[in-house]
């Protein structure tokens, strides 16, 4: 079982900048891959980024050159900073980490962009 709990979320102005947290209760070193991904209200969960063994860093479209993924290997944390946030990156942010066959997901954190 692994254990992630994120933090970091809340309200921001447009343009303004977030930075997000995810905690992990193994280490990163043993995971297939670790990433960020999103739901907004009536819409369907999407990646927003990830860095796995096989493919390397993934951004999704909407974000690219905005955000950015990374890890701290020795706190076994991921983080996502987040710049030039936009009304339409409101959402629910979800960390979640690949270990073999298994997805685990954290509880979430809100980020809400306001005009």
């Amino acid at each position: 079982q692994v254990y992630l709990v994120e933090s970091g979320g809340g309200l921001v102005q447009a343009g303004g900048s977030l930075r997000l947290s995810c905690g992990a209760s193994g280490s990163i070193f043993s995971f297939n891959a670790v990433g960020w991904y999103r739901q907004a209200p009536g819409k369907q969960r999407e990646l927003v980024a990830s860095i796995s063994h096989e493919s390397g860093t993934v951004y999704g479209d909407s974000v690219k050159g905005r955000f950015t993924i990374s890890t701290d290997n020795v706190k076994n944390m991921v983080y996502l900073q987040m710049n030039v946030l936009k009304p339409e990156d409101t959402a629910v942010y979800y960390c979640n980490v690949n270990k073999g066959r298994l997805n685990y997901w954290g509880q979430g954190t809100q980020v809400t962009v306001s005009l």
